[in-house]
């Protein structure tokens, strides 16, 4: 199985680019799209050409915010929404999968803000999101994918010095949030496979040609239990897929 996370930044967005050739290049098994800034309905429309696959879709209140999918050839054993926390759960920032062997955790983790005005609320979210993860994994092993919204290590990101406790997702209060799932026993696949690779990135800002320089992030993940680790035989980052501000990133599971 190989499976696709990717920050869209706007499902009826991308697909006016060469989103449909990138799909067809890619050839997932399961894609998960995150900022699909998209009503259900929407997402259905926007992906109508996506021959052969069932589409799930998750969406904000707030419209033309946030929202994420799962668009998988195999239908799962279940699907869910959400977390099943009030405070949480009207963003559209969770799908949830159920396949014989694993959970598939499509998630959307809240930006702190350039301002930092969400930061506590982050915090909030890692707890809670963690919490929940480690709930399913009582029954199966869990895979999350998605935009986590924060660079883990130096190596994570172009400017480390620069951002660090300084700018949204560079925040320690971020870091630790990672660094909960890690010591939580969930493993970040690619460095599993790349423990060392520098520039290496997921994400670029739109300003000064960053993405041209590769001056940008690696905030987008799979995580894995570690259980579940040995079955992921590689682990990868497609930054010559355009179409977004993020790239698709990827797993291959035996």
């Amino acid at each position: 199985m190989k499976i696709i996370s990717w920050n869209v930044n706007g499902i009826r967005a991308v697909v006016k680019k060469d989103f449909y050739n990138s799909i067809e290049s890619m050839d997932a098994d399961v894609y998960c799209f995150q900022e699909t800034k998209a009503t259900p309905e929407q997402v259905n429309e926007a992906l109508r050409s996506m021959l052969g696959y069932t589409i799930y879709a998750n969406s904000a209140v707030r419209k033309g915010y946030s929202g994420t999918a799962i668009v998988c050839r195999k239908q799962p054993l279940s699907v869910t929404y959400d977390m099943g926390m009030a405070e949480h759960d009207s963003e559209g920032r969770v799908i949830t999968a159920e396949y014989p062997d694993f959970y598939l955790v499509c998630v959307y983790t809240p930006n702190s803000g350039s301002e930092l005005l969400r930061l506590g609320y982050r915090q909030k979210w890692d707890k809670d999101f963690y919490s929940y993860i480690k709930s399913l994994e009582k029954t199966k092993p869990v895979v999350v994918c998605g935009d986590l919204n924060v660079a883990h290590r130096p190596i994570d990101l172009a400017h480390p010095a620069a951002n660090y406790n300084k700018a949204a997702g560079y925040m320690q209060e971020e870091i630790d949030g990672f660094d909960r799932y890690v010591n939580g026993g969930y493993d970040d696949t690619f460095r599993v496979f790349y423990p060392d690779e520098k520039e290496k990135y997921s994400w670029w800002s739109y300003r000064a040609g960053a993405r041209e320089r590769n001056v940008g992030w690696r905030i987008d993940y799979f995580l894995s239990s570690h259980s579940f680790t040995p079955y992921i035989k590689n682990a990868f980052i497609l930054p010559e897929i355009y179409g977004s501000d993020h790239c698709p990133v990827g797993i291959e599971i035996e």
